[in-house]
């Protein structure tokens, strides 16, 4: 018996197919799960009939409907004329004099107060006009209230609260605009309209995501392109049936990443490229756990169709592996395969993107204040600050004021993906501008205000918030405080990023933590991998307010950074039972830091000498801090914890020494380890008592 798909009968009625879903579950009681699902030839037909009976009704309907329309507006227009003859026969009546009317409206203006709103600060200039009075005047009461201050000086507004009072005004200090700015709900905005939809394209490295991209929009970046590989984040706008779509070209998922540690939620859909003849690698494994932290709906496209060693079931086994279990197999993840070199399945990829999109209802209102994030920005030696805005919401026009994240700005010039000069863009679109103060950084959100007045005061407004805000004490989650935080209602799911130094471990770690979810907080592990925990890691980490958990493994340097100054929490283990009881304390709040590790330095082995009395001596060289005689240390070959132990010696040239500093070299021994290779990093490390304070 054969079959039709939702979305393609959907094609057929005209009709969505979030509408026809809606209608097989409720009138026919047919279970779909999405618009890829099938259903049987009968049911599709008696369905169509149903859809035709009910056009006929609804055409004699309308009709009848028009009929009594046309009637009520015959039997309004009488009651009007009726009414206008009536007025004409009483207008012999008095009517109110000039003088009478002014008379009452003068003494309600007297009893009124006057209110004048003002921001936080003002200055006297301003302060002047709004009050009404000549500047030499308030100058004037400024100085009998203590306060000096010429004409363009700013006060505060206690100062002209008392100012005001002498000339009998009440000042009421204006709410905030900045937190209006963000609360346009497009949900019940009525004036929404369908807007396109937003695709970031994912996946590993030379797995064809701008070969692809090239394909659809038939402009050749990567020939630009040092290497053929990505550079920069760029937007095209591409027309697919009549229909735009338009794709975010990022370098990875850092960028992605990036952006929703900065709130920058773009994505509506991900494109993830996976090679047919590669499968799933690293960054493709890292690229899901991204998307599905982030709660992004995926499409896949099997890439390299072309190639003779193409094989699709190998990459669809191993998508399932990761928990995206293809539709023909009974899934919901949309696969498709395609040949960016041949444009083989190209249209059918677009199609299904569209058909996704098309599930989520995107609408933005263009005839409101443009809104929307910066992809990318630079300063460009002749034209200033150049950003790339996606508008999401609104339309931006030339001449706009703009407020930036902290930053601000006229838009003298707007240019659109292809370098032409554009007036307006609308939701959805990419466009390059000119005219901010400013660098903005990639991630910040952009509104559209009344004037450059008013953006560059709350541009500076945002600074000094941003100011406050960096010397209070983060947020973040720690083991330390996570039972605070629950108690508050601050955190219901504890993510974690788990790195070991075999798969087998990674494994055994996910499924331990996992079971400890409560009814409280549900323990989530967003990605897990081998090898030493990356910057990567950490920006994930960050995006998501995630710990990080690192089993036999080491953070690089690079990762340390990050961590400081993302404030992430990293903790290191060399016994799985260890890492599980800590978490498990941390929910319960019985977790109690008496000892946290002090990195005291790392030296680099440079050359190994075997002596048959003494074991294997290392020649190394200290690339950072210290190294001492009696501290513990680690063994580290490729990221990977291999031993811990103490040192058997340390000594410069001939002599025994208690350190070496940065710079300097030195030979040492390890104790019961002979096994030290060149390119091996010593790690010396203490464990330092948490001194509690006392009650």
């Amino acid at each position: 018996m054969s079959k039709i798909r939702v979305y393609e009968l959907a094609k057929e009625l005209e009709i969505t197919s979030k509408d026809l879903i809606s209608l097989l579950m409720e009138e026919f009681g047919i279970e779909v799960k999405n618009h890829m699902s099938v259903i049987e030839n009968e049911d599709a037909e008696l369905i169509k009939e149903l859809i035709d009976e009910k056009g006929k009704n609804n055409d004699e309907n309308e009709a009848k409907t028009i009929v009594d329309e046309y009637e009520e507006l015959v039997s309004e227009e009488i009651n009007k004329q009726v009414k206008k003859s009536k007025n004409k026969n009483k207008r012999g009546t008095r009517k109110p004099l000039d003088s009478e009317e002014d008379g009452s409206n003068m003494s309600d203006n007297t009893e009124e107060e006057v209110v004048i709103e003002i921001g936080n600060t003002i200055t006297v200039k301003d302060l002047a006009e709004k009050l009404n009075k000549p500047n030499a005047e308030v100058i004037k009461a400024l100085i009998f209230s203590g306060v000096m201050a010429a004409l363009n000086q700013e006060v505060d507004f206690e100062t002209a609260e008392k100012v005001a009072e002498k000339f009998e005004v009440s000042l009421v200090l204006k709410e905030e605009e900045i937190g209006k700015l963000e609360e346009v709900d497009i949900e019940e905005d009525v004036q929404a309209e369908k807007r396109p939809p937003i695709v970031t394209v994912m996946g590993h490295v030379d797995h064809g995501k701008t070969s692809l991209l090239d394909a659809i929009r038939k402009a050749k970046v990567t020939e630009r392109e040092a290497g053929g590989i990505t550079q920069h984040i760029g937007a095209y706008t591409v027309e697919v049936n009549k229909e735009k779509i338009t794709f975010l070209d990022t370098p990875g998922h850092e960028a992605f990443t990036a952006m929703r540690a900065r709130g920058a939620q773009i994505t509506d859909v991900v494109i993830l490229v996976v090679a047919a003849d590669d499968g799933i690698m690293p960054q493709t494994k890292e690229a899901i756990n991204h998307c599905k932290a982030a709660n992004v709906p995926m499409v896949v496209a099997i890439n390299k169709m072309d190639k003779p060693t193409a094989n699709p079931d190998r990459v669809k086994q191993e998508l399932s592996d990761h928990g995206l279990v293809p539709e023909e197999w009974g899934g919901d993840t949309i696969c498709v395969p395609v040949s960016a070199r041949s444009e083989e399945g190209i249209d059918t990829l677009l199609e299904m993107v569209l058909l996704t999109s098309e599930m989520l209802e995107l609408k933005a209102n263009p005839s409101r204040k443009s809104k929307g994030t910066v992809i990318e920005a630079k300063l460009d030696k002749g034209r200033g600050p150049v950003a790339t805005l996606l508008v999401q919401n609104g339309t931006l026009n030339v001449g706009d004021a703009i407020l930036v994240g902290n930053t601000y700005g006229r838009i003298r010039a707007m240019f659109d993906d292809k370098g032409k000069k554009i007036k307006s863009a609308g939701p959805s679109i990419p466009v390059e501008i000119l005219g901010l103060s400013e660098v903005p950084a990639a991630g910040d959100r952009f509104n559209e205000v009344k004037d450059e007045k008013t953006a560059r005061t709350m541009a500076e407004t945002r600074k000094d918030k941003d100011k406050e805000k960096y010397l209070q004490s983060s947020h973040r989650v720690s083991l330390e405080d996570l039972y605070s935080q629950i108690q508050e209602g601050k955190i219901k799911e504890l993510g974690v990023i788990v790195k070991a130094d075999v798969q087998g471990s990674v494994e055994a770690i996910r499924q331990s933590l996992e079971k400890l979810s409560t009814d409280t907080v549900k323990v989530r592990v967003l990605h897990g991998a081998v090898g030493a925990i990356t910057e990567t890691d950490i920006s994930l980490a960050a995006a998501s307010n995630a710990i990080v958990i690192g089993f036999n493994v080491r953070p690089d340097g690079n990762a340390v950074s990050l961590a400081e100054k993302e404030e992430v929490d990293i903790k290191t283990y060399r016994v799985i039972y260890d890492a599980i009881e800590d978490i498990k304390s941390a929910m319960i709040g019985m977790l109690e830091p008496d000892y946290k590790e002090v990195v005291l330095g790392k030296a680099q082995i440079r050359q190994t000498y075997k002596i048959s009395s003494l074991g294997t001596i290392a020649g190394c060289y200290i690339i950072e801090g210290k190294i001492t005689r009696n501290s513990d240390i680690r063994i580290i070959r490729d990221g990977i914890v291999i031993f811990e132990s103490k040192l058997a010696s340390l000594k410069r040239f001939k002599d025994d020494v208690k350190e070496v500093n940065t710079g300097y070299e030195c030979g040492l021994s390890v104790e019961k380890f002979n096994d030290i290779k060149e390119g091996d990093i010593i790690e010396a490390y203490t464990m330092e008592e948490i001194k509690k304070d006392k009650l």
